[in-house]
């Protein structure tokens, strides 16, 4: 049997090299519909930290009926003390929790950061706080007090922190 009448079966070089970069692109492609969730997930994930700061500063509301102007008046160590695996501070300020994200973050959400307002009643001051994170709305018959600095990207953020 000569060589050429043999069929040779397999791929050369350059069909698989060709494979390779369709993969290659393909994945370059898919890459940012990956990051959205991941980016949200470590938001989540600090939701246990970003609990401390909103517990304390309820708690001032519930006994006080103010808002505390910053960490100190809340009862919680320093901004740049309050930090975890995905959050570099947390910081009160009048009443507003401002978180800022960093240590192990994703570059996309490293440095900014993602605000968490206290809407109250105020004429009834028993009535507990409600958190609006981010752009979201407030719920009716409430005021929001303190600054919204949140400059997380809005396809970054939870859906219970954009704007309707």
């Amino acid at each position: 049997m000569l060589r050429s009448e043999r069929s040779i079966a397999g791929f050369t070089l350059i069909e698989l090299m060709v494979a390779v970069a369709v993969l290659a692109i393909l994945a370059t492609l898919a890459l940012p519909s990956f990051q959205g969730p991941m980016v949200r997930q470590q938001i989540v994930d600090s939701s246990a930290l970003i609990n401390v700061a909103k517990n304390a500063v309820s708690t001032q509301w519930s006994a006080t009926h103010k808002l505390p102007l910053d960490n100190a008046e809340a009862g919680l160590p320093e901004a740049d003390k309050l930090v975890g695996n995905y959050v570099s501070s947390v910081r009160v300020e009048a009443g507003a929790v401002h978180v800022v994200f960093g240590n192990q973050a994703n570059g996309a959400i490293r440095g900014r950061t993602l605000s968490f307002r206290p809407a109250v009643v105020d004429a009834a001051p028993m009535v507990p706080i409600a958190w609006v994170c981010g752009g979201a709305p407030v719920p009716g018959n409430m005021i929001a007090k303190g600054t919204d600095r949140t400059d997380v990207a809005v396809k970054y953020l939870p859906l219970n922190c954009r704007a309707g």
